[in-house]
């Protein structure tokens, strides 16, 4: 059930998303800054439409979409996709299109803690989060 990512998370290791972002485009200065955050993701579900919003002292990106709907979004990394999520066998998967290019993020829970895997190609990262109490 997608209720369960709903609450504060905080990061807690991150895992070559250097190399990721470098795989999906992204300018060395941007990396450097993406590098050094540790984001906060805070979800929420009102009346059905998802918010995922990302706070780090960098930058905070929201993102609010409905599952198994397309929508155009803009990316932290200002890339311009088209984004649908879907919740599939316990994991939200986000699938981002743009430019003939393609990566997806899976989010889940093991543990009691998020796991964030972003794919692009061969290339994967993985975010690690704990949820706030």
């Amino acid at each position: 059930m997608v209720e369960a990512f709903v609450g504060t998370w905080k990061m807690t290791s991150s895992e070559n998303f250097d190399e990721y972002m470098k795989a999906i485009g992204v300018g060395f200065a941007t990396r450097q800054m993406g590098n050094m955050a540790k984001p906060n993701l805070l979800f929420s579900i009102d009346d059905g439409v998802i918010s995922m919003k990302s706070q780090s002292t960098f930058k905070t990106t929201e993102t609010k979409f409905k599952l198994n709907e397309e929508f155009d979004e803009m990316t932290a990394d200002d890339r311009k996709t088209k984004t649908l999520v879907t919740f599939e066998n316990g994991k939200l998967v986000q699938k981002q299109t743009w430019d003939g290019k393609t990566t997806t993020l899976e989010r889940e829970l093991q543990d009691g803690k998020l796991i964030a895997k972003c794919v692009m190609d061969d290339v994967v990262a993985v975010r690690t989060y704990e949820k706030e109490v």
